[in-house]
């Protein structure tokens, strides 16, 4: 069993990542995750919340909105809405994605007035944002 696999971390702004990691923590749209070395192949949507990857250099952590995660036994590539490195998020910047969320509720609402899906899917999407924030430690207020 090899000890590292392949960790590239990219949105459509930039590469954010990409090393050699000794595990990845995935917020799995199923629930969180942990990917190692040797993984059964897995591909899974992203809720937003924190990527958290441990390497040689320690442990880093991401901000992702949303996405995809393909998992191989030698790779693991996450492809971001948004990826923020965690020390770059600030109060302001979280508020942001939270009023962008909201405003995507309100559509939602607006649009779709008896077709729950979209309108469900959206709250979901505010709920995590807002459970994210918490779990990090910054507000939108």
């Amino acid at each position: 069993m090899a000890d590292t696999v392949q960790f590239d971390l990219v949105s459509p702004e930039r590469l954010l990542a990409s090393v050699e990691a000794k595990q990845v923590q995935i917020p799995g749209a199923e629930g969180d995750m942990t990917a190692l070395p040797d993984h059964s192949p897995l591909i899974t949507t992203l809720r937003p919340g924190l990527v958290r990857v441990s390497g040689s250099d320690g442990e880093k952590e991401y901000v992702v909105t949303g996405g995809f995660a393909e998992i191989n036994t030698d790779s693991i590539s996450v492809l971001a809405e948004r990826a923020i490195p965690r020390e770059e998020m600030t109060n302001e910047a979280f508020k942001a994605l939270i009023d962008e969320a909201t405003d995507k509720l309100a559509k939602a609402q607006d649009v779709y007035q008896n077709e729950p899906g979209p309108v469900d899917e959206a709250a979901k999407l505010l709920a995590d944002m807002v459970a994210m924030g918490d779990e990090i430690g910054v507000s939108a207020n």
